[in-house]
């Protein structure tokens, strides 16, 4: 008994030795495994950024956000500040009519003047505690170079000042159409020798990347993208864009009480919150942007290549482009086919005329026609289910 008994000893032992070494071995091998995981596993720019601690974020803000200056200025990842400054057209000079509608132009103008003092009371702030400045306009429909004169005058923009215009949808019935935003840029380029960057939502941005060779003021902003979803790799405009230079990940729309993508001391849940694809020193170097992009490329037909699916889901794939067209005019293309015809058919047999009707340019015509009726339309694209910044808010308060 004595014996059986070492023997089962020695083997229990045995048996612990050996589950000892293969937890130990599991350990290293799940250890070693870890350290050559591809980069790709990590958050990259297009997958929740702000989990990455050497990414720089801003803070953008309107009047109605209640601000901790010296709490949010313990945040040292936070770089910058942008502020709303001018809505639109300015409030009447001189009020008249009947006295709703001139205590109404009154409340506006008041409204406006106290507006602009908060506007300049927080940049003195934010700037004495080393932040980046910036201004943005909310662009509704109006003569966009009045717009232009009146954000210039509201936020008197200094020379390291960043400026933005937000288009919150491509809807000209209650934004400002993207025509008028290039009117509205250039004056802007005019008077300050600078472009503003471009505020803008995943579908509107995505829009004007597809009609590049239309919007060639705004398709080369800097692009202060706005989408509340931890990851938007399969849903950037990368056709144009190869990156964004702010993403506005955060709002009322996905920031609550139990969850919120980042918290910013000093401020409630309603802040915007941005992050960068760089790190605080390289965006205080390139701050405040101001220069156009370079232009991807110049052709309407493209063809993107394909990437693998799994690359894609994770956000982490650039998605190229294969030119395969230049963008000639469509009546000129009409025109060239139209002589083409003539020369090959109508040339070798004298006799025969082409018939008239109302594409006397033939079929290329016809499909030119049918384009430029589709362009005319005013057709917009699909919007993201969530608004932009702080507009609904901003619309109850008023």
């Amino acid at each position: 008994m004595a014996v059986h008994h070492r023997f089962v000893t020695e083997d229990g032992r045995l048996r612990g030795l050996t589950s000892k070494l293969h937890r130990f071995a599991l350990a290293a091998l799940t250890a070693a495994w870890a350290i050559h995981l591809p980069a790709t596993a990590e958050a990259s720019d297009f997958s929740e950024p702000w989990k990455k601690v050497d990414r720089a974020l801003v803070i953008d803000a309107y009047e109605y956000n209640s601000i901790d200056w010296q709490k949010l200025a313990g945040d040292k990842r936070i770089v910058g500040f942008i502020n709303k400054a001018s809505d639109g057209l300015p409030p009447a000079y001189s009020c008249s009519g009947d006295e709703t509608a001139y205590r109404l132009c009154k409340a506006l103008w008041k409204r406006h003047a106290v507006a602009r003092e908060l506007f300049h009371t927080r940049r003195t702030v934010a700037k004495a505690l080393g932040l980046k400045w910036g201004a943005y306009h909310l662009a509704r429909p109006g003569n966009p170079i009045e717009q232009a004169e009146n954000f210039l005058d509201f936020a008197e923009p200094g020379p390291d000042d960043l400026m933005a215009l937000d288009i919150e949808e491509n809807d000209p019935t209650k934004w400002m159409s993207l025509e008028d935003a290039e009117i509205f840029i250039r004056h802007i380029f005019l008077r300050t020798g600078r472009y503003p960057i471009l505020y803008t939502n995943g579908s509107t941005s995505r829009y004007i990347a597809d009609n590049r060779y239309r919007y060639r003021l705004l398709s080369r902003l800097p692009l202060w993208y706005a989408r509340y979803k931890p990851e938007i790799g399969i849903h950037f405009p990368k056709g144009n864009w190869q990156s964004y230079t702010l993403w506005q990940f955060s709002a009322q729309a996905n920031c609550g009480i139990r969850r919120c993508p980042y918290r910013v001391a000093g401020t409630p849940n309603d802040i915007d919150v941005n992050v960068a694809p760089m790190d605080a020193e390289s965006l205080r170097k390139v701050w405040p942007f101001g220069q156009l992009i370079e232009s991807t490329d110049e052709f309407v037909a493209s063809v993107p290549v394909p990437i693998a699916r799994e690359n894609g889901l994770r956000g982490e794939s650039r998605i190229t482009y294969a030119s395969v067209a230049y963008p000639v005019r469509l009546d000129l293309l009409a025109e060239a086919l139209r002589a083409s015809w003539n020369k090959a058919v109508i040339g070798a047999v004298p006799a025969i005329q082409a018939p008239a009707s109302r594409y006397s340019h033939g079929m290329a015509e016809y499909i030119a026609a049918r384009l430029d009726a589709r362009l005319n339309t005013g057709r917009k694209a699909e919007f993201d289910p969530v608004s932009t910044a702080s507009t609904e808010m901003d619309s109850a308060a008023r």
